[in-house]
């Protein structure tokens, strides 16, 4: 079972959220708010946050713009991942996705399931490497972030947690970038 290695040094992650939302300001943000905390809480950085509407090459701009910046290691995004004709989130990530994380989904909805039942099917969250950057989208939900930060990327994004970890993945994720550099 999982577990927390004492002996390894805590390592910081800067990481970026970006809310998706035709609605929201930063001053009314829940769910970025949420997420912002708590990556404070657990002793990385926010190295950036921002609101973007719900439209594919907006989102597209700023995650594809974070995911070159050598100061962000990892990009949430919360909101856009509904049916409704405005969520269009996944659309726009996951194509520009150079590996998915087909886990991560899988895992969200069964946390998912435990607390909301059959509503987890109502969300799209997915997750995958971009750029050499971790690319997680998540739904507009307070609650739904909390899951995810909690349960999933807290523990993952803890050098410490073992029997592995992303953290200590990270300076081999573009490994297939470098390979043709040699």
């Amino acid at each position: 079972m999982s577990r927390i290695d004492e002996t390894r040094a805590f390592v910081p992650v800067n990481i970026a959220v970006l809310t998706v939302s035709d609605t929201r300001s930063l001053d009314d943000d829940k769910s970025g708010a949420t997420l912002a905390a708590r990556i404070a809480q657990a002793g990385h950085v926010l190295a950036a946050r921002d609101i973007v509407t719900d439209d594919v090459e907006a989102i597209r701009e700023i995650v594809s713009a974070w995911t070159k910046r050598d100061d962000i290691d990892v990009v949430i995004t919360t909101g856009g991942t509904g049916f409704t004709g405005r969520d269009v989130t996944p659309e726009a990530l996951e194509p520009l996705f150079e590996k998915r994380m087909d886990g991560f989904s899988e895992v969200f909805h069964r946390i998912s399931y435990d607390k909301i039942g059959t509503s987890t099917i109502q969300s799209r969250a997915t997750g995958g490497v971009m750029n050499a950057t971790y690319v997680f989208v998540l739904p507009g939900s307070p609650g739904a972030c909390k899951d995810a930060w909690d349960e999933i990327l807290k523990p993952q994004l803890d050098y410490r947690h073992m029997p592995c970890n992303f953290v200590e993945i990270m300076p081999r994720l573009d490994e297939h970038l470098r390979r043709g550099k040699g």
